[in-house]
Parts: C-alpha cells; structure tokens; sequence
C-alpha cells in the first residue's frame, strides 16, 4: 500500500495552462504529468501509488468556490483523496470551509506564498479556528518556493507559533520546509506536527534526511511527492536509502496516512 499525500491537478480545461505557468515562474521545472487527474492516475499506476491526495489552492478569493467545487468533484474517486483551499481576504472563507466539511473534504491546502500571509499571523486565527472545530487537516506550503523571492512567510518558526492555534491536525510540507531544513531539524522536529516527504529527493541531503527522521520519529511523517513536479517513484529512492525498520517504512508509506484521513 502507498498512499502519496502531496500531489496537485488542475480541471481539464485549464490544466495545460496551469502546469505550463507554474513550471515557468519555478525556472523551468520539468511536469511529469500534463495536470489533469487523468494523467495523474497513469503516473501513480506506473510508481505502485494506491491513493493520491490531491492538494487545491485558491490563489485569489475570487477562485475559491470554483477550486473547491473541482476539489469536491474528484473527491468521488476512489482513488482520490481531495483537499480544498481557502483564501484569508475571502468574506466567506469561515461559511466556505463549512460547505467543504459537509460536502466530505477532509482537509485544507493553505499556500502563505500565493496567498499572502504569514502562518503565524494573527489575522489568520478565526480560520484555524473554524478548521478545528471542523476537525479538518490542514497541510501548509512549508519553507522556500521556487516561484517566490524571500522573505518567505511559512519557515519553521511561522509553523511553530501557528500551532497554539489549531487543534487539528497540522502538516507541513516537504519535509517540514523545503529549503531551510536545518531550522526543521532545530524547530519543528518534536513538536505535534506532521511533515509530508514530498520534493526531497535530490533536494536534501541524505545524512539531513536521516537526522529528520531519526529526531522527529516515523509515527508523524507522511510519504509524498509533490507530483507532478516530481515523480513518487523518485522520492522513494531517497527513502530507500535511509535507515529505516519495516515498521517505519509502513508507518511513512501508508499507515500514518490511513489514521489520519480515517481511510
């Protein structure tokens, strides 16, 4: 069983468009699929994915209800697992996240690069709040982003001020924050947050790799890829070189994944 956490695809009609220009602001990075869900169930056929979660993100408030109502859509797959997203300077985010909660979605996908705020910002607090009164997840963009210049508002120490608010689960990406993994390993590790393990693979080093794991333990880490940026098939060559019992590799690869989205 492989369930990958972190993975993104667009509607059809806009996907080619989508994946062309983030793969542009991103200096040129190389899709591995073409966006559409289509796509991303061949690819996830090809590297022995069994489930897919699908990561949404509304980059304005005028695109929320569009990007959730496609969330909620592929949610009906089986082999799909959908979050939705919600925008800060939304009027309706609160009532927003109510329509995704009762629709099924099991969690949200926050980007504080395209979206415009720090994690640890005060003003984000009533939506944290309504998450986890919702019982939602909540997966955040951690660290650096290839398609934005510094400052970066979602660093280990934003995550870690953010989570007195929130009491639901938390995850942060790429390995608690791509790009600044030695804050993650200072920071964040031992604290009551989930990393997903997409985009480290040739990104990271491996003797990082290991301290993340060894310090923060395998019973909160999540496998992922980040596809289709890149390739689960990838990140499970840098895992394969770590340290790890049959039992961690399970936890990583399926079972933490499992508990959480109470599959």
């Amino acid at each position: 069983m492989l369930i990958d956490f972190h993975t993104h695809a667009f509607p059809e009609k806009i996907a080619e468009r989508a994946v062309g220009k983030l793969a542009f602001d991103a200096g040129g990075l190389d899709p591995q699929t073409d966006g559409t869900v289509q796509s991303l169930k061949q690819q996830m056929t090809v590297d022995g994915v069994d489930i897919s979660v699908v990561q949404s993100i509304a980059t304005n408030p005028r695109q929320q209800a569009k990007v959730n109502d496609f969330a909620i859509g592929i949610n009906k797959d089986p082999a799909i697992v959908a979050f939705g997203s919600v925008h800060p300077d939304a009027p309706d985010a609160l009532e927003e996240l109510k329509r995704l909660a009762e629709a099924g979605i099991k969690g949200i996908k926050l980007h504080p690069e395209y979206q415009g705020f720090y994690a640890d910002d005060p003003r984000m607090k009533p939506i944290y709040k309504k998450i986890s009164e919702l019982g939602l997840i909540t997966l955040f963009h951690a660290g650096q982003d290839y398609g934005f210049p510094p400052p970066y508002h979602a660093m280990p120490e934003h995550l870690k001020n953010a989570l007195k608010w929130f009491d639901s689960p938390v995850v942060a990406a790429h390995w608690g924050g791509y790009g600044c993994f030695f804050e993650v390993l200072e920071k964040l590790c031992g604290e009551h947050i989930w990393f997903d393990l997409s985009f480290g693979y040739c990104s990271m080093p491996k003797a990082v790799a290991q301290a993340i794991v060894d310090k923060h333990g395998t019973d909160r880490l999540l496998f992922g890829s980040d596809m289709p940026w890149h390739r689960p098939a990838w990140e499970m060559r840098l895992l394969n070189t770590l340290d790890l019992s049959e039992e961690d590799r399970q936890n990583i690869f399926w079972r933490n994944a499992s508990n959480l989205l109470k599959l």
